[in-house]
């Protein structure tokens, strides 16, 4: 069984406390191109709880579309809540996530985040057992949200036993 017609993910949405600082991150220093932009949206009615699950007062000031790469969209929003709002996730909780960069030379990419200011936590860790031929590292948005670089340019250990192969953004067609 499986979703009538999936084909993959086309965005990843997420909320920033400031859609400036995060268009700033993610064009000037991340290197996504920005498309477009919508909002701001009220309603007086339960349209708001109804349709995305928040208070019906809070108002989405704004979203920005962007493209990153291959891969899925981004879909960031500026909300002003109703009720209140909650501190960032940390991955251990629930709701907690991140979101992975491929690149093709994580020492270069690190080195590149690092000037720019933004703070790494810790340095490349090499993965073993099945992801074997990874590096990755975590780093945070100014705001905060976790997000990690990755690269295994020779592919994975798993990959050369696995009936199914994980999409690989070195070859994003496959």
């Amino acid at each position: 069984m499986a979703l009538p017609g999936l084909r993959g993910t086309e965005h990843i949405g997420f909320t920033v406390p400031s859609i400036t600082e995060a268009h700033d991150f993610f064009v000037n220093v991340i290197g996504c191109e920005y498309v477009y932009t919508l909002g701001p949206f009220e309603r007086d009615d339960d349209w708001m709880r109804e349709h995305l699950n928040v208070h019906p007062r809070s108002v989405m000031r704004e979203l920005r579309f962007y493209r990153c790469g291959f891969g899925p969209n981004f879909e960031i929003f500026e909300w002003e809540p109703a009720d209140s709002q909650h501190a960032q996730p940390r991955n251990s909780d629930i709701g907690g996530h991140h979101l992975a960069f491929y690149v093709d030379d994580i020492d270069e990419a690190a080195e590149y985040l690092r000037g720019h200011g933004v703070r790494l936590l810790g340095e490349p860790t090499a993965s073993r057992n099945a992801s074997e031929g990874q590096r990755w590292v975590y780093f945070l948005t100014p705001w905060g949200m976790q997000l990690e670089l990755v690269s295994f340019p020779n592919g994975k250990a798993y990959e050369r036993s696995g009936d199914i192969t994980l999409w690989d953004p070195r070859n994003p067609s496959a």
